[in-house]
């Protein structure tokens, strides 16, 4: 017993700590990418279409995003491993639902709502419970650097092991892979604690949740409407930037009657942190887009199963790790600005050679250069990005900042599977060469977006002061 009469909690490694929380990054990151490979088995066994499957994967990723801000914002309310066990919990069932889908509308049911709702509970106390857990700045990089090369290895690694499975057994097996890695976390959980108490009475902003989720579903679906009517699209995209407006526009107006609001607007107030989300959301852009892109021109245009395709990738796979394993190292010796900027130049100088060598000629091994180039600077920057953001702020801001940066760096992976994967389908079934080129064009024209973003960034400690 402590002098204040509560039970003191057995000390827990930052190993026990580390291994669940960055587990759990892995297998939603694996998620985000492993259904890739699986675009024409599952076309004919479900009768959909490419652009079915397209949309599948977009709206787990989307309702990810939608809600990583609430997510965040209900760890105050009710408990970071309470919020962790019950996104676990929703995640696992909607990943059995998806193995037993009869047709697309239960394979949206479980993967994209009930998998993407169970993401966005289970996310942002991964980080907030590392930035709580680990004391230390050295420990906290650590830490996220090894979850974050987690996050990346599980989305490079999705076409490799979804295609294994895809091909012994069948793509059903994919989701119970993905249900089973669930269980084990939840087991290696068990002892982890909460460092604070929940705070049943803290408000909750509703309203500001509806908003920001609609705003952000709006904006995707309207980009995912691009290949079919061009005013829906625009109608659709332009509703959604107001109804985001909306919810800035409210969070102020609570801000100022002394309500809280569901995001504070202190979190924009750092340029190196609005800096460092920028960088996020072109990475995670770049790593879902890249994968669809490549993945849908495999299996539709050369023909390729899931497991040829899947292998393909190990290239990326292993860049991305060796690029991880690195991180640590690398970051003791450059700022981390120039680690990102690296990371963005090799990602470019990959698509560049994806575009060049797989047009020019029909062999299998000109994927190989390009995405093992893009794994490389994929690996350099995730784990940068990640300090720059969560590292600008305090712990009582944390729950906030984590919400939000998971938010942000899931949108880059929605518009990546939206935007690049809109282009690619347009053009799939005439021109599937001028699609791909297209697609890779327009990811090239984001990774640059994070480049100049990246060359205005400032990565020394923010005094706490400003963010007042």
């Amino acid at each position: 017993m402590t002098d204040n009469g509560t039970t003191e909690r057995p000390a827990v490694s930052p190993r026990a700590i580390l291994v669940p929380l960055a587990l759990a990054q892995f297998i939603c990151s694996f998620a985000g990418s492993n259904m890739n490979v699986m675009i024409n088995d599952i076309s004919v066994d479900l009768h959909t279409t490419v652009q079915g499957v397209q949309v599948t994967i977009t709206l787990f990723l989307l309702t990810m995003a939608a809600l990583m801000i609430p997510g965040g914002k209900l760890t105050d309310k009710y408990g970071r491993k309470r919020c962790f066990m019950l996104g676990l919990t929703v995640y696992g069932i909607g990943a059995l639902l998806s193995a037993a889908a009869p047709g697309l509308g239960v394979l949206i049911l479980g993967n994209s709502i009930l998998e993407g709702v169970g993401t966005a509970l289970l996310i942002p106390p991964v980080y907030i419970l590392t930035t709580m857990l680990l004391p230390g700045v050295a420990a906290r990089a650590r830490a996220f650097g090894a979850i974050s090369a987690a996050g990346g290895i599980g989305a490079a690694s999705g076409p490799l092991i979804g295609g294994l499975i895809t091909a012994a057994i069948s793509w059903r097996a994919a989701f119970v892979f993905q249900a089973l890695i669930i269980a084990t976390i939840i087991w290696l959980a068990r002892r982890l604690h909460d460092p604070l108490p929940a705070d049943p009475e803290r408000p909750f902003d509703v309203g500001g949740g509806v908003l920001s989720a609609v705003g952000l579903v709006l904006i995707v679906t309207g980009i995912l409407a691009l290949d079919n009517n061009g005013w829906v699209a625009l109608a659709l995209m332009a509703g959604g930037a107001l109804v985001l407006w909306w919810f800035f526009a409210s969070v102020r107006s609570k801000e100022r009657a002394g309500v809280e609001p569901l995001l504070s607007t202190r979190l924009f107030r750092s340029v190196t942190s609005n800096l460092g989300l920028v960088t996020q959301n072109a990475q995670w852009l770049l790593l879902s887009g890249i994968s669809f892109v490549v993945a849908a021109f495999l299996q539709v245009a050369r023909g390729y199963d899931a497991i040829q395709t899947g292998v393909i990738f190990t290239a990326e796979t292993v860049g991305l790790l060796v690029s991880s394993l690195a991180a640590e190292r690398l970051a003791k010796r450059r700022p981390q600005r120039t680690l990102i900027l690296a990371g963005f130049v090799v990602t470019i100088a990959g698509i560049a050679l994806l575009l060049a060598l797989v047009i020019s000629t029909s062999s299998v091994w000109a994927f190989v250069p390009g995405l093992l180039l893009i794994g490389v600077g994929l690996g350099a920057m995730l784990t940068p990005s990640v300090n720059v953001v969560q590292g600008a702020f305090p712990d009582e801001l944390q729950g906030e900042i984590s919400g939000l940066s998971r938010s942000v760096s899931n949108l880059g992976s929605s518009f990546g599977t939206a935007i690049a994967g809109t282009v690619l389908v347009a053009e799939l079934t005439s021109t599937p060469e001028r699609g791909y080129a297209l697609a890779l064009v327009v990811l090239a024209v984001a990774g640059l977006i994070g480049f100049f973003a990246t060359l205005r960034l400032r990565t020394e400690p923010i005094d706490v002061a400003e963010l007042q």
